[in-house]
């Protein structure tokens, strides 16, 4: 292959080359310098090449514009060079290889330099190409003009092909480069021991934001998943497209774009100072604790059957640097997973963490519909759809054990479009195995959110995680009667499943299983109202968790309609003592919290 350029630039180079050759002389003579030309300067830059030489073959007239003191363009355009400067070498020393077949010159520097010239592929060290070797701990190694130059140069500009042959710049064609991995292992560092620091790349960034701004002439790589279509698309039309060089050069903007927001999402990890100094609620100043701004970096990690509608395209997106359970796990059989798919699954999975015992959650449009502890996982699940077994149908099911062939035939007779667990029994995968369209995920524990984020216009809404606690000694007793330990128990069960319920939100359980659940009404009392039909008399005896307070007794006469004999809520209502009159004339235990868990 004779060039890597394609015909405009080609084109570009060529007639330039009179252009440069006229504004080289005119530099001579504006300096009072003489340095030989071989161009048929006359007068330094009055009488230069003619406009039929500047069109004949670009290696021989680019080549010839000047010699300048230790410089010189020997081989512009001639021989394509591609620069390659990579953390991660996988697939490196085979991609530099095909260049090399094609007859590209390879530049490199520090190890990756090192690990192409081991497998006997000729490449030119960077400190060969700018006369200046790795400096400054190696912070400073392709900060050079003859690096920079050679990507950023345009080959139409006149100007700069000038400057290129005074200064013995060489053009760049392809820059492969990526970056210290900073998103990756950085709880090996300690904040303030430099050692994070130096993770920070410099060099890498600034030669991958060159050759994409240049993407017109240059093209950049920036993923190793990228050298083999880049290879096939140069063997066979001996140039990469201009859609490929724009596609390239995105994907490097997105790549420099996801490193600095780690950076920043380490700065505000590390330092609170960086945060908003102070917040001002109802006069009183407080420390923000919510960073002054947010940088999310996010790539497409998988796309979906569709959105919440078929007609809607879905898809998962990563944070860059994150890790995520979804990658990590492992769907045994059934259909690809759509939006509410994994919107559900992530909602019975994080609840289902909750819990210590052997636990089941059942979730239906983001709702848990069942919740249940027990001895065994098996009982679990039984007692989890039994709460309310025509929600269930086409729920999702979560349980925190290993799931056993006892419970996947309990499982069985019911539709179910996702099982969720830590792992599963080999015999219990050939039980789901015969059903087809059931999706068997074994998984790894989620991570902890950093903030709870919905799009509004022009932004976003931004929260910290709402943290359930359990039991502590911020509860209050506020009734004459005081709660017994099984009360306490199904109290705290029934707070934590609440807590995962859309608002407004009552819960009624018994014996750590829930028996109604009343979800996303407008007012409290409806809310109630569906828990005690869907607990159909199950939960007398047991407790009922508001999410908020009852602005109005008649949510708690709802409940002792139920037939509970404890309730927990945050309390705070202007008509509490109302409440637990009502609490203290039907007998109750009533605990106060002190927070409301409002989910919508």
């Amino acid at each position: 292959m004779r060039t890597y350029l394609t015909p405009s630039v080609k084109k570009g180079w060529a007639a330039g080359a009179a252009g440069a050759a006229g504004a080289a002389g005119q530099r001579c003579r504006r300096r009072r310098q003489t340095p030989p030309c071989d161009v048929g300067h006359t007068d330094h830059g009055r009488n230069v090449v003619a406009p039929d030489e500047a069109a004949r073959d670009i290696t021989t007239c680019v080549g010839d514009i000047c010699r300048r003191a230790g410089g010189r363009l020997s081989t512009l355009g001639a021989v394509p060079t591609a620069l390659l400067s990579v953390y991660d070498k996988t697939g490196v020393v085979g991609f530099a290889r095909a260049l090399r077949e094609m007859g590209w010159s390879i530049v490199s520097s520090g190890g990756t330099a090192k690990a192409i010239a081991a497998e006997g592929i000729d490449v030119t060290d960077v400190a060969d190409l700018t006369g200046v070797p790795a400096i400054l701990s190696h912070r400073v190694v392709t900060l050079h003009p003859k690096v920079h130059g050679g990507i950023l140069a345009d080959p139409t500009d006149p100007e700069h092909l000038s400057d290129m042959a005074e200064y013995g710049i060489e053009p760049i064609s392809l820059v492969v480069g990526n970056l210290y991995p900073f998103g990756q292992s950085l709880d090996d560092f300690e904040h303030g021991s430099g050692l994070a620091i130096e993770m920070i790349d410099i060099g890498g960034p600034a030669m991958v934001r060159a050759a994409a701004k240049n993407h017109a002439h240059v093209a950049v790589i920036v993923e190793p998943k990228s050298y083999d279509p880049v290879i096939a698309e140069l063997r066979a039309d001996g140039v990469l497209s201009v859609d490929t060089r724009r596609r390239l050069a995105r994907a490097a903007f997105a790549h420099t774009a996801a490193y600095d927001a780690a950076i920043v999402t380490w700065f505000d990890d590390n330092d609170p100072d960086v945060a908003d100094e102070t917040i001002e609620v109802d006069d009183v100043e407080t420390a923000g604790a919510l960073p002054a701004s947010i940088h999310l970096a996010l790539s497409k990690a998988q796309s979906l059957r569709y959105g919440e509608n078929p007609h809607q395209e879905g898809a998962r997106y990563r944070q860059a640097g994150a890790t995520s359970w979804w990658d990590s796990m492992t769907q045994h059989g059934g259909k690809a997973l759509s939006y509410l798919n994994l919107y559900d699954t992530e909602a019975a999975w994080r609840l289902v963490q909750r819990f210590d015992g052997p636990a089941c959650v059942v979730v239906k449009h983001a709702n848990p519909c069942g919740v249940a502890i027990a001895d065994d996982i098996t009982t679990a699940y039984i007692r989890a759809n039994a709460c309310d077994p025509v929600s269930a149908f086409g729920g999702i099911v979560a349980v925190n054990r290993t799931v056993t062939n006892e419970m996947a035939r309990a499982l069985g007779d019911v539709f179910t479009e996702v099982v969720v667990a830590p792992g599963f029994d080999d015999d219990a995968l050939a039980t789901f195995a015969q059903k087809k369209n059931l999706r068997v995920i074994a998984a790894n524990a989620p991570s902890p959110l950093p903030f709870d984020v919905r799009p509004i216009d022009g932004g976003l809404l931004v929260q910290q995680p709402d943290p359930v606690a359990g039991r502590s000694d911020d509860w209050r007793i506020v009734t004459n009667v005081q709660p017994t330990e099984n009360q306490w128990a199904d109290m705290e069960f029934a707070w934590t499943v609440c807590a995962a319920v859309t608002s407004n939100a009552i819960v009624y359980t018994k014996d750590r299983q829930a028996f109604g659940i009343g979800a996303g009404q407008q007012n409290r009392l409806d809310s109630a109202r569906i828990a005690t039909g869907r607990a159909d008399g199950r939960a007398s005896g047991g407790a009922c968790a508001s999410d908020a307070f009852f602005p109005f007794r008649d949510g708690l006469d709802a409940a002792v309609e139920a037939g509970v004999s404890c309730v927990i809520q945050p309390g705070g209502s202007m008509r509490d003592d109302e409440v637990i009159a009502a609490a203290n004339e039907h007998g109750l235990a009533m605990v106060f919290t002190g927070q409301r868990h409002f989910r919508h």
